[in-house]
């Protein structure tokens, strides 16, 4: 047991981290380890692969990204700037190496390989820059006369200007999503909040125009006879073949014959496997924590935490009812992977990062109060 009258850094970060908060990423990720050993196998085995290996490669992407969750999670509010500053100067100069010098895979330019290890730096990219564009806001809300704002757009138009030369609109909708969020949290004028919604509709419109994949998952969304619906059409199938309590464990059909069942699809073979009754258990845990998260960070009279943290919750809420929508055939297919559940290098280290700064930013901290003496002195006490 741990005592409160120890004051070491981990007692003072056991006592101060939301353990709830805690509890439900790590159920995530024991759920993430179940259903990678349900859905992997058949796909590893369609490739020609030792049956266990996306499964061993999930398990051993897991291991740092629980030490990356936690080991941020001990950063103060200027520690976590700091980091996300380095992170994301590093993830926009690999963003760029990789449109010079990454592989082209149906079309598009994504990941990068270094050191033998697939690299896409977007994923990094997305947590630092909810941070950084939060930190701004604060100081415009701050200090009025600091072109804040104007900042966080200039790093908004760059960090889309690349994520669409890869193309990745996936990717870019999202980005967009949550600084529009954050501009709207942040007291900006709503007719803002509505211009920038009105530029990102156009710029869907034209990508539906010039960019011919796009335009084609639209149209098999509004028009299945169009084109090619077997993945969503073999997902929508496994609800229904699942139930209420579903197939049972390993006695899933779809997984093999789904080529994405591992990543973008892994909540159909939940359902098919486990049932529609875990589906909401994952739907449960991942509302508990964008509420739990937000419901904090409204607490906090910091509004650098206030802002961040709300931004890295609706961050992975959207991700996460992206990736679900697609399964339920509510939106077009995108390649939006499920937190912590899907397989995926990058995007769990990534997405361990953006959490441990949440659960960093959540931590109940002593607020300071200044209290004015004679002579110009002033006395610190802890509220």
């Amino acid at each position: 047991m741990i005592s409160r009258e120890q004051r070491t850094p981990f007692s003072e970060w056991w006592w101060t981290v939301d353990r709830l908060l805690l509890a439900a990423m790590l159920a995530l990720m024991l759920a993430g380890i179940i259903l990678s050993l349900a859905a992997s196998p058949p796909v590893a085995a369609r490739l020609g692969l030792d049956p266990f290996h996306f499964f061993n490669r999930h398990v051993l992407f897991l291991l740092p990204s629980c030490v990356v969750m936690i080991g941020v999670s001990f950063l103060s509010p200027r520690q976590i700037r700091r980091t996300a500053l380095v992170v994301f100067i590093i993830s926009v100069a690999l963003i760029v190496a990789t449109l010079l010098l990454g592989p082209e895979v149906k079309g598009a330019r994504r990941w990068i390989t270094i050191l033998g290890v697939n690299i896409q730096a977007s994923e990094a990219a997305k947590p630092s820059f909810v941070v950084l564009v939060a930190w701004l806001f604060s100081e415009s809300a701050r200090r009025p006369e600091m072109p804040a704002t104007s900042t966080a757009l200039a790093m908004l138009l760059g960090l889309v200007a690349l994520l669409v030369a890869e193309p990745d609109f996936g990717q870019t909708m999202l980005v967009l999503m949550v600084w529009g969020s954050l501009f709207f949290i942040a007291g900006m004028r709503i007719i803002w909040v509505m211009g920038l919604a009105g530029s990102a509709a156009a710029g869907l419109f034209a990508a539906y125009i010039f960019v011919p994949h796009v335009a084609a998952r639209i149209k098999r969304f509004m028009d299945p006879a169009s084109g090619d619906t077997f993945q969503v059409d073999t997902a929508m199938e496994s609800f229904s073949h699942g139930g209420w309590f579903g197939q049972g464990p390993g006695e899933g059909t779809v997984k093999r014959i789904l080529p994405d069942s591992h990543t973008d699809f892994v909540m159909a073979v939940a359902a098919e496997e486990f049932g529609i009754i875990l589906c909401l258990v994952l739907l449960a845990l991942f509302a508990f924590i964008v509420l739990r998260t937000l419901s904090r960070a409204y607490a906090s009279e910091d509004l650098f935490a206030r802002f961040a943290a709300s931004g890295l919750a609706i961050m992975f809420g959207v991700q996460a009812s992206i990736n679900m929508a697609v399964n339920l055939h509510l939106i077009p297919a995108k390649g939006m992977t499920l937190p912590f559940i899907s397989y995926g290098g990058s995007s769990m280290v990534s997405l361990a990062f953006g959490v441990g700064m949440m659960l960093a930013l959540t931590r109940q901290r002593p607020s300071i109060e200044v209290e004015s003496v004679g002579d110009g002195y002033a006395v610190r006490r802890f509220a």
